[in-house]
């Protein structure tokens, strides 16, 4: 940190050899393939141009160099050549820096620097061109109905996308750079008279408090500093590569974090039925949209408790009614239920696995030689006995329906923990894992925002706009939880 403060100090020095040698010490000119410099002499006068060759377009430096060469056949006044050189960078931002370490991070971002012969400051052309994908649809948020672009790993593309869905003169860019050698570009998004100036606040200073060499797992690593959840599984940002997504949470008062080289932006404040949403749900009507959900909730309730109460039932039958005598093994295989049910969930992680690490092409073909093949042996062999093999599968494929994948993850190890909890214990298993369960994730808070609002503490209006999607006319006021500057969201109609 020393170290950083003493650099931040340097200032640019008139002596244009000086620069250079600190260029040359610092970055490395010369040694480093990747990093362009080129010295030219403009009416008796040398200014050098460096650059990241990878991250500028290699014909606008040629212009750039063209349109300052010809500076010595039209112009004669030396002294003013700042004045000319500034006046000649036909680009659409320039800035004037007086330290050589800003200098440093401007370049190492894709911008080039122009340092002029006995100026103490030094010119900054933003001609970045980030190279990238271009935007399409997220694999893991897809619609039946709607907008097929997301977010990429340029972090300049990616707040365009979100510009184009808000255009409100009171949307905020606010870019910061975090990591001691990576300077990695993050950009804190929000509202500036709806989301709460506390949050915006308490986000701010937790990012600029980020003491770290640099991102490489990207927006990953700004969660754990910003979220201090240790050993916690459960999921308390939410992350989208979609913009609509993110557009959205912005009108309702939350606040974006964008981290150049990830395609995923980070929500913040978020509760657990925000992991539960999806963009599908807003692409019907009403009616469709609270169906879906309804299904998608019970599909994630399949997830962490449908192979724990089958469990208990098996092993205590006398808990069913008649009507439901039939649930259970009509035969006792030889291993025991519970240890089935652990082999068999490790098992779908094993091809779950090995679905993302095989070739494309070979993906399909392996899963369904997996699925068929193996379930199928397996059960012929007597390692585990058809029930287990239908309950573990839906299990499965509730884990499947949740819209977040790191809310997935975290189930996955509930039901893993209920089935141990339960095979040991039996009733008072089930119902002690219940209630740590439920009491655990009433404890959680993201950003001071309690983890189960609005169920717990209880918001009936909120309550209902979670269960059921209400028609947009009706959806008039932001959720309470952001604690937003303006709480509604449509002009109220003048009545004159």
């Amino acid at each position: 940190m020393k170290k950083k403060e003493h650099d931040q100090k340097i200032h640019v020095s008139p002596n244009i050899k000086e620069t250079e040698k600190y260029m040359e010490k610092r970055l490395g000119i010369g040694v480093s393939f990747d990093l362009g410099f080129r010295e030219v002499v403009l009416l008796k006068r040398k200014v050098q141009v460096y650059y990241v060759t990878g991250l500028c377009d290699s014909i606008i430096i040629q212009d750039l160099l063209k349109e300052l060469v010809n500076l010595n056949d039209h112009e004669s006044n030396s002294k003013k050549l700042p004045e000319i050189i500034e006046n000649r960078l036909l680009h659409q931002q320039v800035e004037k820096v007086k330290t050589m370490d800003e200098s440093i991070d401007q370049m190492l971002s894709g911008l080039i620097v122009l340092f002029v012969d006995g100026e103490k400051y030094a010119f900054i052309i933003d001609v970045r061109n980030y190279p990238g994908r271009t935007p399409e649809e997220p694999d893991t948020e897809r619609v039946v109905r709607g907008s097929r672009d997301g977010y990429t790993e340029n972090i300049i593309e990616n707040t365009a996308l979100t510009r184009r869905r808000i255009r409100d003169p009171r949307l905020r860019n606010e870019m910061l750079k975090v990591g001691e050698r990576s300077k990695t570009d993050v950009c804190l998004s929000y509202i500036d008279d709806v989301a709460d100036e506390g949050l915006i606040n308490l986000i701010k200073d937790r990012v600029e408090q980020i003491e770290i060499d640099g991102l490489s797992m990207a927006d990953k690593t700004i969660d754990e500093f910003i979220i201090n959840r240790k050993w916690i599984p459960f999921p308390l940002v939410r992350y989208t590569e979609r913009p609509d997504v993110a557009a959205n949470h912005l009108l309702e008062g939350h606040v974006l974090i964008t981290v150049d080289t990830s395609p995923s932006v980070i929500i913040l404040p978020t509760t657990l039925f925000h992991h539960l949403q999806h963009a599908e749900e807003y692409r019907q009507t009403p009616a469709i949209g609270t169906f879906i959900r309804w299904i998608r909730f019970l599909a994630v309730f399949a997830s962490m408790y449908l192979l724990p109460l089958w469990l208990l039932f098996v092993m205590e039958p006398n808990l069913l009614p008649k009507e439901l005598a039939f649930i259970g093994p009509n035969e006792d295989g030889n291993i025991s239920i519970p240890i089935q049910i652990i082999m068999a969930i490790v098992g779908i992680e094993f091809l779950r696995m090995a679905a993302i690490h095989t070739p494309t092409p070979l993906s399909t073909s392996m899963g369904l030689i997996a699925a068929v093949l193996i379930g199928q042996i397996a059960i012929d062999v007597g390692m585990f006995s058809p029930e287990v093999i239908l309950y573990v599968s839906i299990s499965a494929v509730g884990t499947y329906v949740t819209p977040s994948y790191e809310l997935s993850v975290s189930n996955k190890i509930v039901n893993i923990l209920f089935v141990i909890i339960t095979g040991l214990y039996g009733l008072y298993g089930f119902i002690g894992m219940f209630l740590v369960h439920l009491l655990g994730l009433a404890s959680l808070k993201s950003l001071r925002t309690p983890y189960l609002w609005p169920f717990i503490p209880f918001n009936p209006r909120a309550m209902l706009h979670t269960l059921v999607r209400i028609p947009m006319p009706f959806t008039n006021s932001r959720p309470s939880i952001v604690h937003p500057k303006n709480n509604y969201r449509q002009p109220e109609k003048n009545n004159n």
